[in-house]
């Protein structure tokens, strides 16, 4: 009996503990989860967050790419309760119909260009507007009706969260509207992974996504216009969604320090300069 007991504490003192996606544990942490493009950010601004609120944080969201980010922070933000502080974060704006519905509270971080991305051995390096939704229409199938080689175009699409407004609608408003000759996939993982594959294909990926070195995959300007915060701006770079934090109606001091704290930092730290990030300002967020 004795060996029986040393067996099975030492299987809980060294066997791993793996965190649920869908509700990570607690354990006194403030917990945060959702949309891998924010959790990016959220990553990034960590330390500083921790410091201004006093809270340690587990953010989870390094692997939400694989299924419903934007839900799983929506669900785990209504979760919410004093002695279980959790809040979430989304990759694609919500309707005021959503927020309502839910009782949702909705902080803006950033606008995120979505890139066009085709393969690096394609010579194609800029599209215009129009040029970009006929492809993705059906309407161009072949590279060398835009300047390109005499291969069929193969479009790659990842139309997530097709109830929300903006994100991948900037492209084209519906899905209806795209091909239905695409390859669809469910993650941006096998995005990338699917463009790295086919030397003729085009597709679509948010700009805060970390491209590995062996990549055979390069973002494309559009209307001879490269993504960035100032051509978000100026409105020139047409494609694009908003990266947010959401609460349940009644987040507690701490979770509103770390969302102030995030939406401040984010304007002059780093990781928005890396990503071509537009810091969307201070308060909440009222779809226009």
């Amino acid at each position: 009996m004795k060996t029986y007991f040393r067996l099975v504490l030492g299987l809980m003192l060294f066997c791993p503990i793996f965190v649920n996606a869908d509700h990570p544990e607690n354990n006194g942490f403030i917990t945060g989860a959702g949309a891998h493009f924010s959790w990016v950010v959220m990553d990034a601004l960590q330390p500083i967050l921790e410091e201004a609120s006093g809270h340690q944080l587990k953010l989870y969201g390094q692997a939400s790419m694989l299924g419903s980010g934007c839900n799983a922070g929506i669900k785990l933000a209504l979760e919410n309760k004093p002695d279980d502080e959790t809040f979430g974060f989304v990759c694609c704006p919500l309707s005021d119909e959503e927020i309502s519905k839910k009782k949702l509270r909705v902080f803006p971080l950033a606008i995120e260009p979505i890139l066009i991305i085709v393969n690096r051995n394609n010579p194609i390096t800029n599209l215009s507007i129009q040029q970009v939704r006929h492809i993705f229409k059906g309407e161009i199938t072949n590279w060398k009706e835009v300047g390109g080689l005499d291969q069929p175009i193969v479009t790659v699409n990842r139309l997530h969260c097709s109830d929300r407004p903006g994100h991948w609608k900037t492209i084209l408003p519906s899905k209806k509207d795209f091909s239905e000759k695409r390859l669809n996939v469910k993650s941006a993982e096998a995005m990338v992974k699917r463009v790295n594959d086919f030397p003729s294909a085009i597709g679509h990926t948010g700009s805060a996504w970390a491209f590995k070195p062996g990549d055979k995959v390069k973002s494309i300007t559009v209307n001879n216009i490269k993504a960035s915060a100032e051509t978000l701006k100026n409105g020139k770079y047409p494609f694009h969604r908003q990266l947010s934090i959401v609460t349940n109606q009644k987040p507690s001091h701490s979770i509103l320090k770390i969302i102030s704290t995030a939406q401040e930092e984010l304007a002059t730290h780093p990781v928005a300069k890396k990503y071509n990030l537009l810091p969307s300002g201070v308060g909440e967020y009222k779809l226009q």
